[in-house]
């Protein structure tokens, strides 16, 4: 186990009828006029807008929207809302959707405080220094951004899908009411539960040596999400279902997973961003259902144990190989209707190349093993031809 610190500023507010509290704690922390940032209309859909916008008129809250963060969110739209920001002088943000809206929101509310272009945060030339205050609404359980202070946008023009992080944008205050989930599409749910495994694993493969304990709350996450994600399917009402998923997400990427680690390896995460800068249709967790069993596949061999462990507990395999757990975790994919080929997720083999030289602008990367570019086109080789 490596040394650590951990530290989590975000205070989760999380249950039955808490979005309606929205106005009571910006109204305590003596936020007067906030930017509302929201996503396509499902809030409208679902009920969440009108609950929030009656908990902001009284609580004496003004507020200015901007709408349209799309899944797979695009720097435009940060450049839009510091603007909108900026003019209005708002003094907080109030993010009210999935996780696009809130990793977009997390930019805003460095940007707007920023001298220069908020892309330099992504590019690394520079760290936020402050932030706005971010208050969060999370409609969608999958990235587990409502509780950590990680954003990804991509910057349309070049195709780059790039991520930071800050202690300053950590959301002041997250509410997760596992209710305003129930009408969900099933695909919704089913990315959300491959996106959140997968934060998981990056932690649980990346290497580090008698993680015990951690390892065997990491393997709680995980199994978690895949009985949850199972009832959900059949039931999508299911409460106690639905809230034990929303927590196991939120936990897979607060940091709790993370102890002690060496930080994660994040490689299956980089190569995917390259899949959805290139098509913005592909989900992430869907790129991610494709992505991680290819890379498990090339890097097993650096600790075999590790994986023969993951196939025996996660999926009971009595006599466990790094090979049967990583054919488990597929089938277990195709079963609740993950795609596990890129082929399925639309891309040609002469994608590859393009794909590879995307995904290797961060190259080297990689915890357990270190890729460079021509590991990166043979796993991408890999899951396009794995069934």
């Amino acid at each position: 186990m490596e040394n650590f610190v951990f530290y989590n500023p975000t205070k989760l507010v999380f249950g039955k009828n808490t979005v309606e509290k929205i106005g009571e704690y910006l109204k305590k922390d003596k936020v007067k006029r906030v930017l509302l940032l929201a996503g396509g209309g499902s809030i409208k859909k679902n009920g969440v807008y009108e609950k929030v916008v009656r908990s902001l008129m009284e609580n004496s809250i003004e507020k200015i929207e901007v709408w349209g963060v799309r899944p797979n969110p695009v720097l435009s739209k940060v450049y839009e809302a510091i603007e909108v920001a900026k003019k209005e002088k708002v003094e907080a943000i109030l993010a009210v959707g999935g996780g696009s809206v809130i990793d977009s929101a997390k930019a805003v509310a460095a940007g707007v405080l920023y001298e220069g272009d908020v892309w330099d945060f992504y590019l690394g030339r520079s760290n936020p220094k402050k932030a706005l205050p971010l208050y969060a609404i999370l409609t969608l359980s999958a990235t587990g951004t409502e509780m950590n202070g990680n954003t990804v946008v991509t910057k349309e023009e070049t195709l780059e899908k790039f991520a930071f992080g800050s202690i300053h944008v950590y959301p002041k205050l997250s509410i997760v009411d596992p209710e305003v989930q129930y009408t969900l599409p099933s695909n919704q749910t089913v990315n959300g539960a491959v996106d959140a495994i997968s934060h998981v694993m990056e932690y649980y493969f990346d290497g580090t040596k008698r993680t015990d304990l951690i390892d065997r709350v990491d393997e709680g996450i995980i199994s978690t999400l895949i009985e949850t994600t199972e009832a959900l399917l059949n039931d999508p009402k299911d409460y106690d279902a639905r809230a034990n998923f929303a927590l196991a997400t939120t936990l897979a990427l607060n940091g709790v997973s993370g102890m002690g680690h060496r930080g994660g390896d994040w490689s299956s995460h980089a190569i995917e961003h390259a899949l959805s800068a290139l098509n913005p249709d592909v989900a992430h967790g869907a790129g991610l259902a494709v992505v991680f069993p290819a890379w498990m596949k090339y890097v097993y061999r650096k600790d075999p144990s590790k994986f023969r462990r993951f196939g025996r507990v996660i999926f009971r395999l009595k006599h466990s190989t790094p090979e049967k757990a990583i054919e488990a975790l597929k089938k277990w994919y195709k079963k609740i209707g993950a795609p596990i080929t890129l082929k399925e997720l639309g891309f040609k083999r002469e994608d590859i190349d393009e794909l590879t030289e995307i995904a290797a602008k961060t190259a080297p990367m990689g915890k357990l093993v270190i890729l460079e570019k021509e590991d990166i086109r043979k796993i991408l080789e890999i899951a396009y031809e794995e069934e």
